[in-house]
């Protein structure tokens, strides 16, 4: 038939969906049109795999996608959308997380050329659920999504609405990541892998990934037996280069000079200004395995296993120099047109030296995940009972070589250039060591685990009311622990003024360059190579020791030094009990849900109306400490907990007609707490630091809490509430046919209980000035917004031109939360509503793809409009912030198949390469560049086979 679409815009890029449990759906192979009115429609067979008429049109690749896509969306009773692989190993992007950047009302956040942050519908607070089991990593309540590489998935799906069986989702719903299963294949056996080739562009480094699968399956006397293995390996190396300005809009001091005087004194600029360039190697092994067995049609056992792993080995270089302290000389003053408070360009001179460091860390992470249950099919009742442990563990040792020059150099800077700052140093030459000295030298010891036990039973159960066709019940349990050590060290040895090229850390080079134009001036300096610092760690203790030893002898009152001397004394890093926590929590969840169905003449209307009620048990333990005159005392504190959520659900879906259906749906869900958040144990500690002439204020406190602070406390909060949400969901889907497809949702969030951390001062009569750091809830929010999406393929054109397809869609958030009363100062009588960090406005993602014959190809855009990280008020009620500027991204892929069991790929990603681009706002109108930072494009050759 002649198909076409009012393409508005278009559903995420190869939404399809497999196995979702809420939709009770079954695998789908191949999709089909039904006789009457051209939609998917897909039968199962005896053996569990999809049954094709032959003569039924198949559909594959792109046009399968989408519309699987449409069948499972149309068929679902959540609100949901979702990802697969169009073959083994193949998701759209790299990993997990990068795939979902392109589903409507899903935004990420980035840094060092991937994604590390998914938000929903402007929220973070997400679920993480592998093939319907609850994981986490260590300590989180979640997994990091880009720790699944794409070639061991099978899909993706992201719940936007929860229904009651469903593990109870967070604020922003729920992401199962689902691994393939032995029973996915025919019998026989089936090897399915590929390699992969990639170089990124501005780290100049080439990596390798791929992935191998085997799976066997046999109809035995016993029964029929099918087992899968697969493994993934993927790697990247990357380098970053960012120059920023510092977020603290200072003053002049009052024995600064500034020139030419007609300028004035009243301007305010960024105290620190620098340049900084992270780098690394990351790689991620993974592993998983399943086995299944049907002893009979009506009853099946498994077992499944996962290993997750990541390591990184990184590096990190700053330089920052300080244009107010030891209050420098500033000359050539150059104020903003029409604005007489803030700086275009200065130069300075004198005050404090510019100081540099190299960061170095080894990181790792082991996640393992062993399952098992059955699923038994009791005439009109389906019995599933699964049960899981998982156990987890992070670790993190760091190393960090600080240097600074032997003089303050003259910096020539413009604070607004392409978009950041820009500095130069004239006259500095950075290839001399005599420029520099050795600053200090840091450690770290970091070491997280987590592990737990979960079981779920669930029946659902046929009946025979026909407006109440389908009961289901269920009983879970979880019993989770997490704990956290860690400890540091940091000798301080600038005073003694040692030679940078007298120690033993091998060769010293300039650091490498990864900016992408000449904007920025000055952009290297001599640093050890990473495996000098690593490789030298124990020598530079020995140092380290020694010049602690030595500042000991003329400095014999400080305390510090004492301390100090004590953690260099072990050649391994101390661990300190007062900054570790532990956790215990277990949780007791029953649910009920009911399907119905009420048609209304030629209308079909049905839905779910369900209850889950989840009892949390907690037990939090911490040790506080409070520090002064070189004395700690410590104090054990444990904490309890015990809270119930009642979470309903109802949802509507109306069909007025087969192509056009409504939804509506009603939710309650709720994010618990980090367990690192609720650490009960507050440490306070004096302040030594020397008094800083001359000091500007701190807008943030009021006149009454200015000065030096006596003490600074910080810690968890034992007291924060689960945060929580009730939404209001409406859809409208209209299907042109089976690959094309309109859709529009509308929400509404209402929300209480954002935790953020917040500083406040006070004056205690034991402390004297305090200023204290801790989490905090802030108070009620809204999200509200919509999503448009629409999908074809354009077969009305003739020829050729028939294999072109589009995609398209665009989310709208508006959200606010009110700010928290305790951190607010006097000044300030209510509490205002202010923006919700990390939300986008608006996000577009849009599609051009061709197939035909052997050949397929995509070419995707991803928008993502400005959006707040942090927020704030000062002292006089000013609203503080920083935000992020808009940022696009281009990708494209092309595939050919030469024979039908093996694909050639080829991928770029990040065509555009804009830089990262974020401002600190400090007024109404007055704002200053923060960060603009420079990330890598990705280009990628492979090959994908299946016998």
């Amino acid at each position: 038939m002649c198909r076409f679409a009012l393409l508005i815009s278009a559903a995420p890029l190869a939404l399809i969906s497999t196995n979702v449990h809420a939709q009770n759906t079954t695998d789908i192979s191949a999709q089909h049109l039904d006789a009457e009115g051209d939609q998917p429609s897909v039968t199962e067979s005896g053996s569990g795999q999809s049954a094709v008429d032959p003569r039924d049109i198949v559909v594959t690749g792109y046009r399968a996608s989408l519309s699987t896509a449409q069948a499972i969306k149309r068929d679902s009773d959540a609100i949901l959308d979702s990802i697969v692989a169009q073959d083994i190993g193949k998701l759209p992007d790299n990993t997990a997380a990068e795939s979902l950047a392109r589903i409507t009302g899903v935004q990420v956040t980035r840094f060092g050329d991937e994604v590390n942050g998914v938000l929903v519908r402007g929220l973070g607070d997400i679920v993480t659920t592998f093939n319907g089991r609850e994981i986490f990593t260590a300590e989180l309540r979640t997994v990091r999504l880009q720790d699944f590489p794409s070639g061991s998935l099978s899909g993706l799906e992201v719940y936007k609405s929860g229904t009651a069986e469903l593990i109870e989702p967070g604020l922003a719903g729920l992401i199962n990541v689902r691994s393939r299963r032995a029973f996915d294949f025919k019998d026989g056996v089936t090897v399915a892998g590929g390699i992969r080739g990639t170089y990124n562009d501005q780290s100049e480094k080439y990596d390798p990934q791929g992935n191998l699968m085997v799976s066997w399956r046999k109809d035995t006397g016993i029964g029929e037996i099918s087992i899968l293995v697969n493994g993934s390996y993927t790697q990247s190396q990357y380098r970053n280069a960012v120059r920023f300005g510092s977020s603290t809009i200072t003053t002049l001091g009052t024995t600064q000079v500034v020139n030419p005087g007609s300028v004035g004194r009243d301007f305010r600029y960024p105290d620190r200004i620098g340049v900084f360039s992270n780098s690394g190697k990351r790689w991620r092994p993974s592993a998983n395995a399943s086995l299944q067995w049907k002893p009979a049609p009506n009853f099946e056992v498994y077992a499944d296993f996962l290993y997750q792993g990541f390591r990184q080995n990184a590096a990190n270089d700053l330089f920052e120099a300080s244009l107010r302290a030891m209050s420098p000389t500033l000359n050539d003053v150059v104020m903003v047109d029409g604005k007489p408070d803030q700086v275009q360009s200065f130069t300075k001179v004198g005050g404090e030296r510019s100081q540099m460091y190299r960061s170095t860390a080894d990181s790792y992470t082991n996640t393992f995940q062993y399952a098992g249950g059955f699923k038994w099919d009791v005439g009109r009742a389906r019995i599933t009972s699964d049960l899981a442990f998982t156990k987890s563990e992070f670790g993190r040792d760091e190393w960090s070589f600080d240097t600074a020059n032997t003089s303050a150099p003259t910096i020539d800077v413009e604070f607004f250039n392409d978009g950041g700052v820009a500095f130069d140093l004239p006259g500095f030459d950075a290839n001399d060591p005599a420029n520099y000295k050795w600053r200090g030298f840091f450690e770290l010891t970091n070491r997280v685990k987590g592990q737990g036990w979960q079981w779920r039973t669930d029946v659902d159960l046929e009946t025979d009311v026909s407006f109440l066709p389908k009961i289901q019940v269920g009983l879970r349990w979880s019993d989770r622990n997490a704990s956290l050590q860690q400890g540091s060290r940091y000798a301080g040895t600038e005073r003694l003024n040692i030679a940078l090229d007298s120690l033993p850390i091998g060769e010293l080079n300039l650091i490498p360059d990864a900016f992408r134009t000449n904007v920025q001036g000055f952009r290297q300096w001599l640093m050890p190579s990473r495996a000098g610092i690593v490789g030298g760690a124990p020598e530079l203790r020995e140092l380290a020791l020694q010049s602690l030893q030595q500042l000991a002898v003329r400095f014999p009152t400080e305390a510090g030094l004492r301390d100090a001397i004590r953690l260099f004394s072990t050649p391994e890093v101390q661990l300190d009990p007062y900054t570790g926590f532990a956790a215990k929590e277990a949780t007791y969840t029953a649910y009920g849900q009911a399907k119905y169905e009420l048609p209304i003449g030629s209308w079909e209307i049905d839905g779910l109306v369900g209850l889950r009620v989840v009892n949390t048990v907690g037990e939090y333990s911490g040790i506080s400490s409070v520090t002064f005159d070189g004395v700690r005392q410590p104090e054990p504190r444990v904490t309890n907990a015990n809270y119930v959520d009642l979470l309903p659900n109802f949802s509507m879906r109306i069909r007025p007609t087969n192509r056009l259906q409504l939804r509506f749906a009603y939710t309650k869900t709720r994010t618990r707490p980090e367990f690192g958040r609720l650490n009960p144990a507050i440490t306070i500690t004096q302040n030594n630091a020397a008094p800083t002439p001359d000091a500007p204020p701190d807008p943030r406190f009021p006149a009454d809490l200015q000065g030096r602070p006596d003490a600074f406390g910080s810690g968890g909060n034992p007291n924060l509430r689960p945060l929580t949400s009730t939404n209001y969901d409406a859809t409208a889907e209209y299907y042109f046919s089976r690959t094309a497809s309109i859709t529009a949702g509308f929400f509404y969030r209402d929300l209480d209980g954002f935790i953020n951390t917040y500083a406040r001062r006070v004056r205690d009569p034991l402390y004297g000035l305090l200023e204290i750091t801790i989490p905090e809830n802030a108070g009620k929010g809204r999200i509200k917004g919509f999503e448009l999406g629409g999908q074809t393929f354009l077969d009305f054109l003739p020829g050729l031109l028939s294999g072109f397809g589009v995609q398209a869609n665009v989310t709208y958030l508006d959200g606010k939360n009110r700010y928290p009363a305790a951190f607010l100062n006097s000044a300030v009588q209510d509490p205002p509503f202010v923006k919700i960090p990390f939300l986008s406005k608006w996000t577009y993602n849009a599609a051009l793809f061709y197939e035909k014959g052997k050949i397929s190809t995509r070419l995707s855009y991803n928008h993502r409009s400005p959006h707040l990280i942090s927020n704030l008020f000062d002292a006089n009620g000013v609203y503080n912030g920083e935000a992020v500027r808009s940022i696009s991204r281009l990708d494209y892929s092309f595939n050919i198949n030469p024979i039908p069991q093996v694909t050639l790929t080829f991928d770029a990603t990040n065509l555009l390469a804009q830089p990262f681009q974020n401002y600190w706002q400090y007024g109404d109108d007055r704002r200053y560049p923060r960060d603009v930072r420079d990330e890598g494009r990705y280009f990628g050759l492979g090959a994908r086979f299946r016998f």
